[in-house]
């Protein structure tokens, strides 16, 4: 766990969701000098944080709405901390609990030198990880369709098994092999959607390969030298991602894989 010690004359803690953020600025004695409920709004938030713009840092938990607020203090200049939210609740946690002293919390994590830091993937690669996680999750749903071809064949005890039906060529005639029609339509729902699977995610891997190597080509280059990891298996887009984000930011392994 590494934390954000750096000094400042003024630390701003967000509270940040959706539509709204609570925000808090305390300056290095601790003193609130501002704490409201704003919209999230980029031109409101300069504004709110203008006469602190000298020595100021800003700090929001790592949840899924922080990319806009990352890329707004990087453009204007202004140093961001992502607080690593699993971490943060370890050492904040509380009964009392709303978005005003969440804010304040925050604020006062980052002014003792007591933020844990997450990692703030660059800009330019996010979108490419975000169709990563994509994949992943399509992946998922299609393995769920052969999970349950399968338990079906088991649910009927049908004689013999289907075996590796996640090649095509292995797929054939397998609705017809049930006895029951409203069981062959379920089977046959599942073998079209694990086609159309098929077709979505070799799109999605085609793309992802070209933009890696559009990012990195020589450390995409250094990974398909790493024994397992070469090709598009599910594992290896999982850990490519991983090891692209260590790679590139200098940073551990199991650090950018708890994110």
């Amino acid at each position: 766990m590494k934390f954000y010690t750096n000094q400042h004359k003024y630390y701003c803690g967000i509270d940040l969701h959706a539509r709204r953020m609570y925000v808090c600025i305390i300056d290095e004695k601790g003193d609130v000098r501002e704490h409201r409920n704003m919209k999230t709004d980029r031109d409101a938030f300069l504004k709110v944080i203008a006469p602190f713009r000298q020595d100021i840092v800003v700090a929001v938990e790592c949840i899924f709405t922080w990319y806009w607020i990352a890329d707004l203090c990087q453009n204007e200049g202004i140093p961001f901390v992502l607080g690593h939210a699993l971490y943060m609740k370890a050492i904040h946690g509380g009964k009392a609990k709303n978005d005003r002293i969440d804010s304040r919390k925050i604020a006062a994590l980052l002014r003792g030198g007591m933020m844990p830091m997450a990692y703030v993937y660059p800009a330019r690669m996010r979108a490419t990880r975000d169709l990563m996680r994509r994949r992943n999750h399509l992946m998922r749903k299609r393995s769920e369709l052969f999970v349950h071809i399968q338990n079906t064949n088991i649910q009927y005890n049908l004689p013999d098994p289907f075996g590796p039906i996640s090649r095509p060529r292995n797929r054939g005639g397998i609705a017809g092999r049930f006895e029951y029609p409203s069981v062959q339509k379920s089977i046959a729902a599942d073998l079209e959607m694990i086609r159309t699977y098929d077709s979505v995610l070799s799109q999605l891997e085609s793309s992802i390969v070209k933009l890696a190597n559009d990012h990195d080509p020589v450390s995409y280059a250094l990974l398909q030298t790493i024994p397992g990891v070469g090709g598009f298996s599910p594992w290896s887009c999982c850990t490519r991602s991983r090891i692209y984000a260590a790679l590139t930011a200098c940073r551990t392994l199991s650090h950018t894989a708890a994110l």
